[in-house]
């Protein structure tokens, strides 16, 4: 029995072993942040959600993401950065398949999407939020509220977490309108297609402040969802393939002092966050276990 015990024990430790060098070859061949030096361009995937990411004056791609990647960038050496715009669903299956280096749009960190990419650390934290019709004619005042009222339907973006949470709280399929971008939803809002379009405070935000028909508000009293039902995702950040650790190691090492920082707090007041949108000391580690 002893010696079974020693020949499984060896078995084990020259397992880890070959473990540890086949990770060292990997990160050895790795030359990510290498490769967008010497080209002198990286490609960045995004999607149209301001203030998160959008195409503003003179076709500039833009919002607290874009400008943050730019200013990143430049700190790693990078002279020019190439924009890539998709659905927001389609943003995870484009990085994997090479479209572009990494995903700058505003993306909540959560357990399902870590499984398939690598997240930098945190950038932001924001709080959830309904767009309805001005009035509010609907009295909506929370997600849970379309479970007890089965003629309710809410707008939600095709791949967002809003999606995943409500299909978690178990909200039947029919009462769930899924659109391609936030345009998208608010034009759904108003027409009657949808009731509410379910969606991070900032983004709803901005369009009502900016939205010259004047249909639309935020749902005000909003009450926001359960810790247990956010579980622990209401922070953003960029997003990177599984493979490229030179790169997200690098870019990591230049957004710590970047957070907090005042060119960081400019890039909030400019569009319209605060400092309560500050992520704090939490890791992406650390959100991902909550």
């Amino acid at each position: 029995m002893k010696r079974n015990s020693r020949i499984i024990g060896a078995v084990l430790v020259f397992a880890a072993i070959c473990t540890v060098a086949v990770v060292a070859v990997s990160c050895t061949r790795d030359r990510s942040l290498a490769r967008l030096r010497e080209a002198g361009v990286v490609r960045v995937g995004y999607a149209v959600e301001a203030p998160y990411a959008f195409v503003g004056a003179n076709c500039q791609v833009t919002g607290e993401f874009p400008e943050a990647a730019k200013y990143l960038a430049a700190r790693l050496g990078i002279r020019r950065v190439e924009w890539v715009q998709t659905d927001f669903d389609a943003l995870i299956p484009d990085l994997e398949s090479g479209r572009f280096d990494l995903i700058a749009a505003g993306m909540f960190i959560t357990p399902q999407r870590a499984k398939r990419i690598a997240f930098s650390e945190p950038l932001l934290r924001v709080r959830q939020g309904l767009l309805v019709r001005r009035g509010n004619p609907r009295q909506l005042h929370a997600y849970r509220d379309v479970l007890t009222r089965p003629g309710i339907r809410i707008a939600v973006l095709a791949g967002s977490f809003e999606e995943t949470l409500l299909r978690q709280m178990k909200v039947p399929e029919r009462q769930i309108v899924s659109v391609p971008d936030a345009l998208t939803g608010r034009l759904a809002v108003e027409s009657g297609v949808a009731d509410g379009l379910a969606l991070s405070q900032p983004t709803l935000r901005w369009m009502v402040d900016r939205a010259a028909s004047g249909r639309t508000a935020l749902a005000e009293p909003f009450e926001q969802p359960t810790p247990a039902q956010m579980k622990g995702s209401s922070y953003c950040a960029f997003g990177f393939r599984k493979e490229d650790h030179q790169l997200l190691d690098a870019w990591n090492k230049a957004l710590h002092p970047f957070v907090d920082s005042p060119e960081h707090l400019a890039l909030l007041s400019r569009f319209g966050f605060g400092r309560l949108a500050l992520p704090g000391t939490i890791t992406t580690s650390e959100v991902l276990v909550r």
